[in-house]
């Protein structure tokens, strides 16, 4: 299976298709009208793009298409956290880890949490 990178625009219509699924353009664009002031066209061209990722596909309904998503967030988030760790750091979950603790001071619920995965 591809790996499927988002943009930070299409991460938002995914948000909202993962929020909620099978939305139409007149929705999609209700959604995100607030949060972007895209119009409609703006959302046509990115949920093409999208779907020629494989990230999307819609079925048809009517006249009118319900796009939903064709990946999870779970698998998005960790496709967008390999990609991370890798681009700054190397591959280093090791020096990335470091580097958090050195700026910031973890709870110990989050300390005994860590310790819980390293233990595993």
């Amino acid at each position: 299976m591809r790996k499927i990178t988002l943009s930070d625009a299409e991460w938002k219509l995914m948000d909202k298709l993962w929020e909620e699924s099978y939305l139409t353009i007149t929705e999609m664009t209700e959604r995100m009208k607030e949060e972007t002031a895209w119009d409609k066209h703006t959302i046509i061209t990115m949920l093409g793009r999208m779907e020629k990722k494989g990230a999307v596909s819609y079925r048809q309904k009517g006249r009118a298409k319900e796009f939903y998503p064709l990946i999870s967030r779970e698998k998005a988030s960790t496709e967008e956290t390999k990609k991370f760790l890798e681009r700054v750091y190397h591959g280093s979950l090791s020096l990335m880890l470091c580097q958090i603790m050195e700026k910031q001071t973890l709870t110990e619920e989050e300390k005994e949490m860590l310790k819980k995965m390293l233990e595993e």
